[in-house]
């Protein structure tokens, strides 16, 4: 760096100086291409982030919003940690750049779908997307990066009103409002309803298809009835069912279902006409995969 004073760049060279305020705690690689990064923050508190590695060869960073998270929904393991504080703009930003650093070609897509709730941080959220999307950051369209929420109403309407073309994906599980308040608690504060009426506004404005993420959990919501009611409250919406088989954690009571229930399952959405990928997750070998984020060393 030749336009800084001589004397900086000597006391920058013998310093520790160092570019990031996080340190990376442990890596680990799965088969399947996945590599996952504990990161310690500079108040000792730990977050991880993920490099998934897809069948086309694309690279997606999966990141964290923040350390812990205070939605508790059940079946997901980040939910039993509790909150233990949302990340600033750096420290999201650094997970990209840390990723980057260690894959194997330039990463395409960007999910904030790792720990945390990312519109009880939507001002950092939307700071780092900046930086993500602006040519003198990263440099990534809009269109590759991707908002997953529980279903937090505010957020939903803020990025609508604010018109911010990121894709919306929401952790739906279930269809039924009681089946989803023991699932996850943030249904009781905006039932399906509320998160209905949200969603046509924020389609009404974007105009975009969005996602809604379906946790395949045995014997709680892949019945014939679940998929009846799946199917009513997709009218009216432009959306595809990404289904995800739960992906199990020592710490959490469910089990994941058979492929002749997930194969059933699908088959009465075939019958309902409901549109559906089925995520096969990646990761799960070095607990990376959808709900299995925990910020621990060993595990």
């Amino acid at each position: 760096m030749t336009d800084i004073p001589s004397s900086l760049r000597a006391s920058l060279t013998e310093s520790d100086f160092c570019l990031y305020t996080t340190e990376e705690v442990a890596v680990q690689s799965d088969s399947d291409g996945t590599i996952k990064l504990l990161l310690r923050l500079f108040d000792e508190n730990v977050v991880e982030c993920v490099l998934l590695h897809d069948k086309s060869d694309g690279l997606t960073a999966c990141l964290s919003s923040q350390s812990g998270c205070a939605m508790g929904c059940r079946f997901c393991r980040t939910g039993t940690l509790k909150l233990k504080r949302s990340l600033t703009v750096n420290e999201i930003c650094e997970q990209f750049l840390l990723l980057q650093s260690r894959a194997p070609g330039k990463i395409d897509h960007v999910v904030f779908m790792g720990m945390g709730e990312p519109f009880a941080n939507i001002e950092n959220v939307l700071s780092a997307i900046d930086f993500l999307h602006n040519e003198d950051g990263i440099g990534l369209s809009m269109r590759r990066i991707t908002i997953s929420t529980c279903g937090v109403v505010p957020g939903i309407k803020e990025l609508t009103l604010r018109r911010v073309p990121v894709k919306l994906a929401v952790s739906l599980v279930s269809a039924d409002d009681t089946t989803r308040s023991s699932l996850m608690p943030i249904n009781k504060a905006y039932n399906l309803s509320t998160l209905k009426a949200a969603l046509k506004d924020f389609q009404s404005v974007s105009g975009r298809r969005f996602t809604f993420e379906y946790c395949m959990i045995h014997g709680v919501n892949i019945s014939d009835q679940d998929a009846f009611k799946l199917a009513s409250f997709c009218k009216g919406l432009t959306v595809v069912v990404n289904l995800i088989p739960f992906n199990p954690c020592p710490e959490l009571e469910f089990v994941t279902p058979s492929m002749e229930e997930i194969n059933h399952f699908c088959r009465k959405l075939d019958e309902l006409n409901v549109p559906y990928t089925i995520r096969i997750s990646r990761g799960r070998g070095i607990k990376g995969a959808c709900g299995q984020l925990a910020g621990k060393v060993n595990g």
